[in-house]
């Protein structure tokens, strides 16, 4: 502390020990094994180390030679058992000796026989390999692998192989320590299998083709079976590709430990929302390499995606949903869109897997499920069950079977506890986890469908959001006349759009009071006497008028600006003339609407 006086002890403090190296200084060790004075000591011998401070103090101020004393805060290591203070001392060590056997394991690598997903973990493995030091395998504790080295009463040192019997006699003792628990963990890949022998299993399963483990253990456990695997195994490596996974943190993204007291007890999720709703949560947030935080209501929202599964595959089989045969030729387009989009999802979910991307996989399996299986095609099969026509509602109920044993299929790696209940009451299947893991063909990929429903969906969106607007509740129905359907190509989804946006047909007298208008040209009027709020709905269509009105005036300027037509690429210049296009017909469709509101005030 600005004294000038710098102690060095080689012998019991860490950086001094390298200190003391480069100059060669003596290595006086002041230190019992049981932490107290040694005659080195002198005056002091024989007491703890807390006991040798307060009596040098102690002396100090006796000599007339202490200024003072002061209490400071600092870092020191403690046992996290007990809290006595760590006291460095020199002992004898075994190392191994590791920069021939990291170079084997850079070559492995830069050859490509051993890959790290995410390819960036590859300069943190060449850094740390590049500058390793000589390994320090022997640990003072009280288990482990025993190090099998003999001393004998003459100064032998004998290590003793496998096969090798120790040496007997008086004076012989094998060392106290016991080898690092990363060395008895870098054997694992090979050791298990019944190494050294050439065993069956060890011919199978070495090397492993994917070791999946956390990016903080990279050096200590990874780097290590990488040395033993190509040390022990004739230069082959212990797995072909490392998946380095993140850290889970709290919901703040700290770190969790004991000292700050934010650690999540996964046992108490899973009491509460389910083993299924934690792993689905887990796996959503799981971006090789990148930490993710775990937060509660996030598995409360898995918990409620297995509770939409559930409904759904019990609505599906009270309504005679199969599984048996192929899917019938003759497809009602809410049924080819599902399936268009069942085969895309297949095929999203195959990539992330290959990729390793889990969170995308579920991602995408979640927002194909809820979004527009339950949301969408769920509704849509209630009309076509009740349709009266029974080939379209048996091809219903054969798409709706398709469609949840695919799913289901595809979520068990996530979910397994709730979706081989489901599966196997739907298909009567011995188990998911027997089951062949679906593939897309391409075969049922039908982009007019695709087409067809989201021209269907924009209009009822936009007679959602309208009636959301209003505060209609959501079961009341509402006379309404729909025009356009023709050109939108809707036209045979006009129960179906009713249906889903509560609309009635209109009687005699019917006097629209609101006008919807979607994006493919449909347009929606509706007799909302009684019950429109003209000075919402005004307040609502002057917002969009506002957004139009903004919007072509944007597009306008760039087009009438000749550099940038003349720089612009030609699909550029196209894009913003439909933007201009698109923003013009909105301003007068909502003109016109605002008129008619006028109207009816």
């Amino acid at each position: 502390f600005g004294t000038g006086a710098v102690k060095i002890t080689p012998a019991h403090d860490h950086d001094d020990f390298a200190t003391g190296r480069r100059h060669d200084l003596p290595l006086i060790d002041v230190m019992t094994d049981d932490g107290r004075m040694n005659d080195q000591a002198g005056a002091y011998a024989g007491l703890t180390t807390t006991e040798a401070r307060e009596r040098i103090v102690a002396d100090l101020e006796a000599q007339g030679d202490l200024v003072g004393t002061q209490a400071h805060e600092m870092v020191i290591g403690a046992c996290e058992r007990s809290d006595d203070i760590l006291e460095p001392r020199l002992k004898t060590q075994w190392f191994i000796k590791v920069a021939p056997m990291a170079e084997r394991a850079m070559a492995a690598v830069k050859e490509g026989r051993t890959r790290f997903v995410t390819p960036r973990f590859e300069r943190t493995f060449f850094e740390w390999m590049e500058n390793i030091h000589d390994w320090n395998v022997s640990r003072q504790l009280w288990w482990g692998h025993r190090i099998p080295v003999w001393y004998g009463p003459n100064g032998e040192t004998v290590c003793v192989g496998p096969n090798d019997t120790p040496p007997a006699g008086d004076g012989w003792t094998q060392d106290p320590d016991v080898l690092d628990t990363w060395f008895s963990s870098a054997l694992w890949p090979f050791s298990t299998m019944g190494w050294p022998a050439r065993t069956a299993d060890l011919s199978r399963f070495y090397p492993t083709s994917l070791l999946v483990t956390g990016y903080d253990i990279l050096f200590f456990w990874v780097v290590r079976m990488m040395l033993f695997g190509l040390y022990a195994m004739d230069g082959e490596v212990p797995f072909r590709t490392v998946l380095l996974h993140g850290l889970v943190r709290d919901k703040y993204g700290k770190k969790m430990s004991k000292s700050r007291g934010n650690t999540v007890d996964p046992l108490d999720w899973m009491d509460a929302y389910g083993s299924d709703a934690l792993r689905f949560s887990l796996a959503r947030g799981a971006n090789p390499g990148l930490d993710q935080p775990a937060n509660e209501e996030w598995v409360a929202a898995a918990r409620n995606f297995c509770n939409k599964l559930w409904n759904a595959t019990r609505f599906a089989i009270l309504n005679g949903a199969t599984v048996e045969g192929d899917l019938p030729t003759e497809l009602g387009p809410a049924d080819r869109w599902i399936c268009s989009r069942l085969d895309e999802v297949t095929a999203e979910v195959d990539g992330h897997l290959a990729s390793y991307e889990f969170a995308k996989a579920t991602a995408a399996l979640y927002h194909f499920v809820w979004d527009e299986f339950c949301d969408w095609y769920l509704e849509l099969a209630k009309v076509s069950l009740t349709s009266g026509d029974d080939a379209a509602a048996a091809a219903t109920r054969r798409v709706l079977g398709e469609v949840l044993d695919v799913s289901l299929r595809m979520l068990h790696p996530f979910v397994p506890f709730v979706t081989e209940t489901l599966w196997t009451t739907l298909t009567g299947g011995e188990s998911l986890v027997v089951a062949p893991w679906p593939h897309a063909t391409g075969q049922r990929r039908d982009a007019a469908a695709q087409t067809e429903v989201a021209a269907l969906q924009s209009v009822v969106t936009e007679v959602r959001r309208f009636r959301s607007d209003q505060g209609l509740r959501p079961g009341q129905r509402v006379p309404a006349r729909l025009s356009g359907l023709d050109s939108a190509g809707v036209a045979a989804h006009e129960p179906s759009i009713r249906a889903l946006a509560r609309l009635e047909a209109p009687t005699d007298g019917f006097a629209p009071t609101a006008t919807l208008g979607s994006a493919n040209g449909v347009t929606v009027e509706l007799d909302l006497s009684g019950t429109l709020d003209v000075a919402a709905e005004t307040a609502r269509l002057g917002r969009d008028l506002a957004t139009a009105e903004k919007e072509r005036t944007q597009t306008e300027a760039k087009l009438g600006n000749a550099d940038f037509l003349a720089k612009a690429p030609d699909h550029v210049v196209a894009n913003i003339r439909d933007r201009a296009a698109i923003a013009s017909a909105e301003i007068e469709r909502i003109t016109a609407q605002l008129a008619a509101l006028r109207s009816h005030a």
